[in-house]
């Protein structure tokens, strides 16, 4: 039987927005939005665990009846935290591990699904992600939001924070892909990954799964009608909670 366990990396620290875990969203804090959320996956996960290095992350966890998880402060990205946690669980090689961010509490739970679909669908899947076809014009340009391309067979091509595909032809029409940055991965692969070194492109675009691409890994993208807005900065709070009381109202 393969185990599914999604795990949550958090962590205190950030340069534009310090303690973005225990924000408070409404009427809790941001990390307790986005637990909830991975709970209500209609799949059947083993566990949900936040892996942070800050006592107070834990400690808020740990309060809302959540599973938390306490792992290096030397961990390279969020990647390299799920793949500390995943070894501390013991899961198997085979067993799949979900990566979630924790900076987007409208995570919509039917993504879990199909993110995990695949690896019993196609043989030899390593990692597997999600994409959106973005709505919004701004975010093709806004080097936040990272885009994605991939191939007819649905593997990345190249994730960036500047607009890809670029048109040439202004008056040509298509479409544009953003990175949701949840992953799904085997035991296995995280334990390859983990003792990668940094990749060139990765170390420039500051994109993690970059990593995977550099180093000959494929990397399966589901597109998914669900978009998942971001917390980036205190500014976002105010969004993010506008769209919860309106989808509380419908």
């Amino acid at each position: 039987m393969i185990n599914i366990v999604a795990i949550i990396p958090s962590r205190y620290g950030s340069s534009r927005f310090q303690g973005k875990p225990l924000v408070r969203i409404l009427d809790k804090p941001m990390i307790q939005w986005v637990y909830e959320r991975v709970k209500q996956a209609d799949i059947e996960l083993t566990d949900v665990v936040v892996a942070t290095d800050d006592q107070r992350i834990f400690d808020a966890v740990l309060k809302f009846g959540g599973h938390a998880m306490m792992t290096s402060s030397e961990n390279r990205s969020g990647t390299d935290r799920v793949a500390e946690a995943a070894e501390k669980i013991g899961l198997d090689l085979d067993d799949i591990i979900i990566n979630v961010q924790g900076d987007q509490p409208l995570l919509d739970p039917r993504c879990i699904r199909d993110m995990v679909e695949p690896f019993f669908s196609e043989p030899d899947i390593e990692m597997s992600t999600l994409a959106f076809c973005i709505e919004d014009d701004a975010e093709i340009t806004n080097p936040k939001d990272v885009k994605v391309t991939f191939d007819t067979d649905g593997f990345a091509l190249y994730f960036s924070r500047s607009p890809i595909p670029f048109g040439r032809n202004q008056s040509l029409k298509y479409d544009t892909y953003k990175h949701l940055g949840f992953y799904a991965y085997t035991r296995r692969f995280l334990e390859t990954f983990r003792v990668l070194p940094e990749g060139t492109l990765e170390k420039i675009e500051k994109l993690e799964q970059l990593r995977a691409l550099e180093y000959g890994h494929r990397i399966k993208v589901v597109v998914t009608p669900y978009d998942s807005p971001e917390v980036d900065l205190p500014e976002d709070i105010k969004r993010i909670e506008r769209t919860v009381t309106q989808v509380s109202a419908q």
